[in-house]
């Protein structure tokens, strides 16, 4: 059997000390995770990274959530696997996290069980993605009211082009069916039945061929199995820092390349796809429009840099 060499890296919020520890492992065993044996008080936060550029912003998107009496662990999956080992082991010595390596670069993993995952709630988000305390602990309040359901603060939605007969990806000031996971909070056990279940078995292949999606087969798991649309919280205080939005003036090329979702032309365009394909494979349409209130509209969260002005990003330009 090929054996695939990870490196995992572990950090406890609660221990200054840094246990490191370094094995061949095969790929992962996919086992859903036992609910019975979670805590439910607080929440996993698992950060998704995969450009170095991004590692000193890192430092501080993990010190806010570690900060968060609602959060109980703080895990940065890594997925590049070109990353040298010691670029994470520098990792380890400056971040409010534990740093796991992906078996692989494929966006699946972000949500797959691991078993470092000791809460019902995860907190699945992008690594250039900010928030505050106040907003963190709101939106884990508004997943606890609900656990069924996904909660998230930037929603999309689904519609159906009838001249073209296929799914399209919109943004409805009215309703959402989607939330992203640029801050995604959802049950642990979705990620066993996102993982670990045949029937989504396509549906992940179309994700990996499309190298995008991961986070609207997602919000077809929960829609499948809870038979519920999405939750959109609004934030609270200082609100959502989004460095990655290409809106944001000034924006240095690393930051503004690394993310898929920066590739403007098409995107739209292949999110559609990945909806009318997941809709292909499983034989039906789950994805459930949310119309609840929890903000004054269901626009933009994210703050961008706007002439040294922090700003909601431009509503017109979505991605």
């Amino acid at each position: 059997m090929q054996m695939r060499i990870t490196i995992i890296l572990f950090i406890s919020l609660h221990l200054p000390l840094f246990v490191i520890s370094s094995r061949l492992i095969p790929h992962p065993q996919c086992i859903r995770p036992d609910p019975t044996g979670l805590r439910s008080d607080q929440m996993t936060v698992v950060i998704n990274g995969y450009s170095e550029h991004r590692i000193p912003l890192l430092r501080s998107i993990t010190a806010v959530y570690s900060a968060s009496p609602s959060v109980a662990a703080v895990i940065l999956l890594w997925c590049n696997p070109s990353t040298p080992a010691r670029t994470l082991s520098y990792l380890t010595q400056n971040l409010s996290a534990a740093v796991l390596r992906a078996p692989s670069a494929s966006l699946n993993h972000r949500f797959y069980p691991w078993e470092v995952i000791r809460t019902r709630a995860v907190l699945i988000c992008d690594d250039d993605i900010e928030p505050d305390l106040n907003s963190i602990s709101f939106a884990f309040q508004v997943w606890r009211s609900d656990p069924d359901r996904a909660v998230g603060f930037f929603a999309r939605s689904h519609a159906y082009d009838l001249a073209a007969r296929a799914w399209i990806y919109a943004m409805e000031r009215e309703k959402y069916s989607i939330v992203l996971t640029k801050l995604m909070i959802v049950s642990a056990e979705y990620l066993g039945i996102y993982s670990c279940d045949a029937l989504y078995a396509a549906a992940r292949e179309v994700v990996d061929e499309m190298n995008n999606c991961e986070d609207i087969l997602m919000n077809f798991v929960v829609a499948e199995e809870s038979g519920k649309g999405p939750v959109m919280v609004g934030a609270r205080g200082g609100g959502i820092r989004d460095y990655g939005d290409a809106r944001n003036d000034g924006l240095a090329a690393g930051m503004r390349e690394v993310g898929l979702s920066s590739r403007r032309v098409e995107h739209r365009k292949r999110r559609g796809e990945c909806i009318t394909r997941f809709h292909r494979v499983l034989g039906r349409m789950p994805l459930k429009y949310s119309y609840g209130k929890m903000v004054d509209d269901v626009g933009e969260q994210g703050l961008c840099d706007k002439g040294g002005k922090l700003l909601l990003c431009d509503h017109q330009d979505f991605r």
